[in-house]
């Protein structure tokens, strides 16, 4: 399984997969068929599934056009978003598997940023990295904004992200690191590996910064270390789901 980033509107990203023996596709969060189908036609390749992680047009804005092209694609997505997914039509519940070339994903439930947000993990075989594509719901150095749940939700959400092995690459649906970046060293701003990712990124200009390497973010994501002693003195909370909030917040007025 192959897997290409696609970059779509001012600043998301799509993901292709890609399997090269039997010249099938899918994709995930399509937020436009356009450079979908650019990449599809590159490839000589058929659309078989749409994986979306949550309702947001940005993320299934392509549905539409792409089934016009590809009618029999299958499109997944969460059972608690019954009636918002264009074309939805297998309804996914945490711990279903979906399977696409040879890789079985795992389906989470991570309601935070809507109510009914999913991720699909890919675990990792052979010499292959495990593959997450959580949406909105994580980001590099950040997290989605609370739409629709509540801090208790994400920190269960973000939870189970954490838990997973750090061999995991995080395919987050928008470029948002660097200003992520800048946040999150107001808040530990003698956290070295995070200068270091800043001081990285920042030379990268304009590059992608995803995926991103989950177990650098348990070092320098705040949104994954809401229970970390040194987080809580900087922002003067002691409870794990107030860190979070408080957090949060934080990000929103920055």
């Amino acid at each position: 399984m192959q897997i290409y980033r696609i970059s779509a509107l001012s600043d998301n990203y799509i993901f292709l997969l890609f399997d090269v023996a039997q010249k099938n596709a899918a994709v995930v969060d399509p937020a436009e068929a356009a450079p979908v189908l650019k990449k599809l036609e590159e490839l000589d390749a058929t659309l078989v599934a749409i994986f979306n992680t949550h309702h947001h047009h940005d993320h299934v804005g392509g549905n539409r056009a792409l089934l016009n092209r590809f009618p029999d694609a299958i499109v997944y997505a969460g059972v608690h978003d019954r009636g918002r997914i264009p074309g939805q039509s297998v309804e996914l519940n945490a711990g279903d598997r979906v399977q696409f070339s040879d890789r079985t994903a795992e389906v989470f439930f991570v309601p935070g940023h809507t109510r009914g947000h999913i991720a699909y993990y890919f675990p990792p075989v052979a010499n292959e990295p495990g593959e997450l594509f959580c949406g909105d719901t994580l980001f590099s150095a950040g997290c989605g904004r609370l739409f629709e749940g509540t801090p208790a939700q994400m920190v269960n959400s973000l939870s189970q992200i954490r838990a997973l092995p750090d061999n995991t690459r995080v395919w987050c649906a928008h470029e948002y690191t660097l200003k992520n970046l800048k946040f999150a060293l107001t808040i530990e701003p003698h956290n070295p590996d995070l200068q270091a990712r800043f001081a990285q990124v920042q030379a990268a200009k304009d590059q992608p910064t995803i995926p991103a390497d989950l177990e650098l973010e348990k070092r320098i994501n705040p949104f994954l270390r809401w229970d970390d002693p040194k987080i809580q003195t900087a922002i003067g909370q002691t409870d794990a789901i107030a860190t979070f909030a408080t957090l949060r917040e934080k990000r929103n007025q920055f």
